[in-house]
């Protein structure tokens, strides 16, 4: 009986290469951007929640894992962003040596970048480290262009 067991378990053994090719995700992330879609209400003013609980970095003088709840709330302009698009584009920073500080900034930054929004703030809520608990929050308003 028992080696009828242990053939039926190394039945789901694949090979080295086989694992690599397992790997899709790891291709998705590296691979990683902001994509966006039309907004289907341009014009009108609501605002868009987005929780990202599972946000992981490395801090860059200990080398240590940094874990993190990221709150993303913007109001759209003629763009929305693509949900799978930013689970990807967040978990690339998992092997990123990044400061608190400096990943939010660089996450608003790109969201800027890629759907241009009326209004965007971005809270990161850091996991306690060390008894410390770091909370970054940012804020941008899209400035008024002249004439309008």
């Amino acid at each position: 009986m028992a080696a009828n067991l242990s053939k039926a378990s190394t039945s789901n053994i694949t090979s080295s290469t086989d694992a690599v090719n397992l790997h899709y995700g790891e291709d998705a992330i590296e691979a990683a951007q902001l994509t966006t879609f039309p907004n289907p209400r341009p014009g009108r003013n609501y605002e868009v929640h987005i929780t990202l609980p599972e946000f992981t970095c490395k801090c860059p003088f200990s080398g240590y894992p940094d874990f993190a709840t990221i709150y993303l709330t913007y109001v759209p302009n003629q763009l929305l962003v693509e949900l799978k698009s930013i689970k990807l584009y967040i978990n690339s920073y998992r092997d990123r040596y990044i400061s608190h500080e400096a990943w939010t900034n660089q996450i608003l930054d790109d969201f800027i970048a890629a759907c241009d929004p009326l209004r965007v703030h971005i809270k990161g809520d850091s996991n306690p480290r060390g008894n410390v608990h770091t909370v970054v929050e940012i804020n941008y308003e899209k400035p008024v262009e002249a004439g309008s």
